[in-house]
């Protein structure tokens, strides 16, 4: 048979596995008609088995029709399956007794590999952690895609910030499917509406009444309690360190999306090993992948084409058909395509430099400039009452590719333009902002936007980070990481360098007072005034990824 020809797909069928304990944990199986051995293509994932990440890839029958014997399988305490779920603690020793199970099928050749997107990318990771502890069968390959690698840092938190209104809606909506297959009724209707409200406006937003009185249903006590024995129990960075992660890999990200550094992280992780890695980064958020992201619509190439990728990297690692291409692709913005590299580019930063009259956080604004200037500061004044929003981004209300000049015309939004662009500049990379501060707050939050502004005045989010300053009075300039970017420029744009002191409600107000916002109460947070320096002596700057 042809390696193109698509086979006709067996009714789906109900298989489960006894673990050692007891627990039986089930999966639908989708297999290729007729007789043969396949190789398996398997997804563990909490949210039902029948949903099988359909919000972003194919159906299993999809795969199953290119000859895959595709799992997709509760995980314990799930969907159908048996025992306590607890977030991703049982998913390294539960992971690796289904490899093993798979692998043993009727129909199967005895190849195992994992795919799955966001929960379903970690436990990949997981599984092959648990399978390397226990000495049992490994994934042949993994097809991760916008997971987590640390947790702490590329999850729950964001430049050392609780994440707030992610966080919040993620474990309401975890805690709301425990509740419903208990058949409770009550708290399943607590935590949905919450998840579709505003949980966070009682006395301390990180601690909303809600998630208090439905503790024993989700996870959010034990983010917020931020004990680095948690982390160290399901963090695959540190299960996996040490390890060879001798597994072929195909990693899967979005520029807009909020966990696209633990895709960077893991991606790098695997890169250092033996085994071929691939990176491919798309222009979505964390769903849906399609042409329009956010305000943009970024044309056909930008519909997702990671089914058919996953399908080519597979057949080429396990069954030697054609090399897929490139080994990283990422999508090019400006040219609405994708651009092939050899490895995750890191050209040397290219500074453009903080300057102004001091009129930054006015409508008439800032530059940036290709020298430092004179000695200058611009006054950024937060006010806890009226906390600037963030739009567009990984984390902003709407996200994606939005418009966010309204924004920048706020009285505390510090806006620093760019030269107009006079040929076309290539961005490819991560990027971030190195800014000198003084305040007498004991402590205080930065956010930083890079935005592409277009000769209509429209400025487009392109990446963002945030940074908590815990220790106001520590030396040196305050880096903000912000996340990767590929975009080409075209004359007549200039890019936008925007800060604030607040991120509302994507992370909680810093009340100023040197208390870990995530504890304070509204009535603590105190107004901030930092003044952002720069010139020869204090040179802030962006640091862009020049891409020759």
């Amino acid at each position: 048979m042809p390696a193109d020809a698509l086979r006709r797909v067996a009714e789906p069928e109900t298989a489960t596995l006894t673990l050692p304990d007891g627990i039986e944990l089930v999966a639908d199986l989708w297999r290729p008609a007729g007789p043969g051995r396949h190789p398996v293509l398997l997804m563990r994932q909490p949210y039902g088995r029948a949903i099988a990440s359909t919000l972003t890839l194919a159906h299993p029958a999809w795969y199953a029709a290119r000859g895959y014997l595709v799992v997709v399988q509760d995980v314990r305490g799930r969907g159908g399956s048996g025992g306590d779920f607890r977030l991703f603690e049982h998913e390294a020793a539960d992971g690796a007794a289904t490899l093993a199970w798979a692998a043993d099928l009727p129909g199967s050749d005895g190849r195992v590999a994992t795919y799955g997107f966001s929960y379903q990318a970690v436990t990949q990771f997981l599984a092959l952690a648990g399978a390397r502890r226990a000495g049992t069968k490994r994934p042949d390959a993994i097809v991760p895609a916008m997971g987590g690698w640390d947790i702490r840092d590329d999850w729950a938190f964001t430049g050392g910030a609780f994440g707030l209104a992610g966080n919040i809606g993620w474990a309401c909506q975890m805690g709301a499917e425990r509740a419903r297959l208990r058949g409770d009724a009550a708290a399943f209707a607590a935590l949905g509406g919450a998840a579709r409200g505003a949980p966070w406006s009682g006395p301390v937003a990180a601690q909303p009444e809600v998630l208090a009185r439905h503790a024993a249903d989700h996870h959010y006590i034990d983010w917020l309690g931020d004990d680095p024995a948690y982390w160290d129990a399901i963090a695959p960075a540190r299960l996996l360190a040490g390890s060879d992660l001798a597994v072929p890999g195909l990693h899967v990200g979005g520029w807009q999306d909020f966990l696209l550094d633990g895709t960077l992280r893991a991606y790098q992780a695997f890169r250092a090993g033996p085994a071929p890695q691939r990176l491919l980064i798309g222009p979505w958020t964390h769903a849906p992948w399609g042409r329009r992201v956010g305000s943009l619509d970024l044309g056909p190439e930008a519909a997702t084409p990671i089914d058919a990728a996953t399908v080519a990297f597979l057949d080429h690692v396990l069954l030697g058909r054609e090399d897929p291409g490139p080994p990283v692709r990422l999508f090019d913005v400006g040219r609405r395509g994708w651009a092939g590299f050899s490895a995750w580019p890191e050209p040397e930063p290219t500074a453009l430099y903080l300057a102004s009259d001091g009129l930054a956080a006015t409508a008439a604004g800032g530059r940036l400039a290709a020298a430092p200037g004179a000695a200058g500061e611009d006054r950024l004044v937060h006010d806890p009452w009226r906390p600037a929003p963030i739009v567009g981004g990984p984390w902003g209300t709407p996200p994606g590719y939005q418009d966010r000049a309204a924004l920048d015309d706020r009285s505390d939004v510090a806006v620093y333009d760019g030269p107009v662009i006079a040929a076309p500049l290539h961005l490819a990379g991560r990027v971030a902002a190195e800014v000198y501060v003084e305040t007498a707050a004991a402590s205080y939050d930065l956010h930083a936007t890079l935005s592409l502004v277009e000769p209509d005045g429209r400025a487009l989010t392109l990446t963002a980070g945030h940074l908590r300053v815990a220790d106001a009075g520590a030396p040196g300039p305050r880096r903000i990481a912000m996340r990767g970017v590929c975009c080409t420029l075209r004359p007549g744009q200039r890019l936008r360098l925007s800060l604030q002191a607040a991120a509302w409600p994507a992370f909680a107000v810093n009340p100023g007072t040197g208390s870990r916002p995530e504890a304070a109460a509204a009535i603590q947070a105190k107004v901030i005034v930092l003044a952002l320096r720069h010139g020869a002596e204090r040179p802030s700057r962006l640091l862009l990824p020049v891409f020759a």
